[in-house]
């Protein structure tokens, strides 16, 4: 009963939700920190990006985390750091739904809620839900593809929720409400926009309450729409050319960008160790109640091409036994990764996004293949970790993947 009200975030202080794995409070072995570390370099070699920032955490073992290169392509400019922040990208769209799925506890909302009741000023709505808006199968198309090149022509531009939410309803659907899985920034943002409504609070005052404070977290937020970039981690992308393909030979800066691209669903920033926390009470339901939870990761099959160990819960993807996300966004790659029954976590951060998502997701598995066998501390046991790749076919596809790596010397 106390386990269960502290990982509720009451008043016993902030919910640790790496506590119940009881992890070994040491740096993990040299051998397999250089591994990682060498992962990481690649990753940003093949990326293309200045510096790049990483961390493993395999309870059983101990830790890794590290920076590398720099904060900008700037002369003369910064090293990256284990404290820079950086822009999480759709890795936002976990505090919007686990905010959503908070005022399920509290039975403020039911999943089989329709965002229309809510949301009633946009038209053509009909019966789509909150569950679908969170698990991406609502079949409203997502608008970043769409405005993409806007946002890198013209990063500093303030969009409203309404004009984004209005560029993905203007596009094609992509199935009938819960058919299908395809990723979608405005069902994100309409379920802020319904959450909002439905609570009369804003999305800060939400995320304080149901998610940060909770747990403890202190450096994340959605900056102002007009903010510039100083102090985070630049943010780089190839220009597109005329044949729609990335244009390695010119790199746009867009790292001073409007936060309202993404807002709710894709424009907080965060720090290494908050999201390394937020990855684990993520996958791990440590805020939910039990019910919740397993409403949360019963998982839906994302279908047609993709292996059948990739699906999505609500707010998030399962690779195997790994729950969370990867991300792109203008200028930023992100990754953060949790096993619930391991505890073993990976978050990834490199900052150019020319490369796409499914190269952060690789990048993400080559390090949780090498956390997956670190050797257990004295007195620890090694947990089976099954993952369903290798090390070597992760590192391939970053390879594969890699469009516009850094010339070698």
């Amino acid at each position: 009963m106390v386990l269960s009200i502290g990982l509720q975030g009451c008043s016993f202080g902030p919910a640790d939700p790496a506590a119940q794995f009881d992890p070994v409070d040491a740096p993990l072995a040299t051998e397999t920190g250089d591994a990682l570390k060498g992962v990481l370099d690649q990753a940003i070699a093949l990326s293309g990006a200045s510096g790049g920032i990483a961390g493993v955490w395999a309870p059983w073992a101990g830790e890794w985390t590290a920076a590398s290169g720099t904060v900008s392509f700037d002369e003369g400019a910064a090293p990256a750091a284990l404290d820079t922040p950086f822009r999480m990208g759709t890795l936002t769209s976990e505090v919007t739904c686990a905010i959503m799925l908070k005022l399920v506890d509290e039975g403020q909302l039911e999943l089989s809620d329709e965002v229309g009741e809510d949301v009633d000023w946009i038209p053509s709505l009909g019966d789509i839900t909150y569950e679908q808006l969170c698990r991406h199968s609502s079949g409203i198309a997502d608008y970043y593809s769409d405005l993409e090149g806007i946002f890198v022509s013209n990063p500093e531009r303030t969009w409203s929720d309404n004009e984004l939410v209005s560029a993905g309803m203007g596009l094609d659907r992509t199935g009938a409400p819960g058919a299908a899985v395809r990723e979608s920034r405005t069902g994100v943002l309409l379920a802020a926009m319904g959450l909002e409504r439905r609570t009369s609070k804003s999305w800060a005052d939400l995320a304080d309450q149901y998610v940060f404070e909770p747990l403890g977290i202190d450096d994340t937020s959605i900056p102002p729409p007009d903010a510039s970039g100083d102090g985070l981690l630049g943010a780089y992308a190839a220009a597109i050319g005329g044949d729609g393909r990335p244009d390695c030979a010119t790199r746009l800066d867009q790292s001073d960008q409007s936060s309202s691209m993404g807002a709710e669903a894709a424009g907080a920033t965060t720090t290494l160790h908050d999201l390394q926390v937020l990855s684990e009470a993520f996958a791990t339901g440590a805020l939910l109640s039990e019910s919740t939870r397993a409403e949360q990761w019963t998982v839906q099959p994302v279908g047609g091409s993709a292996p059948s160990w990739y699906g999505t819960g609500i707010g998030g993807a399962s690779y195997g036994p790994m729950l969370g996300d990867v991300s792109e966004t203008a200028g930023m790659l992100t990754a953060a990764l949790t096993d619930p029954t391991s505890g073993l976590t990976v978050v990834l951060v490199l900052n150019n996004s020319t490369s796409s998502d499914a190269f952060a997701r690789e990048a993400a598995f080559a390090l949780a293949s090498i956390g997956s066998k670190a050797d257990a501390a004295a007195g620890a046991d090694t947990p089976l970790v099954e993952l369903p790749w290798s090390l070597e076919q992760a590192t391939t596809k970053m390879t594969e993947l890699a469009a516009c790596p850094q010339p070698t010397a």
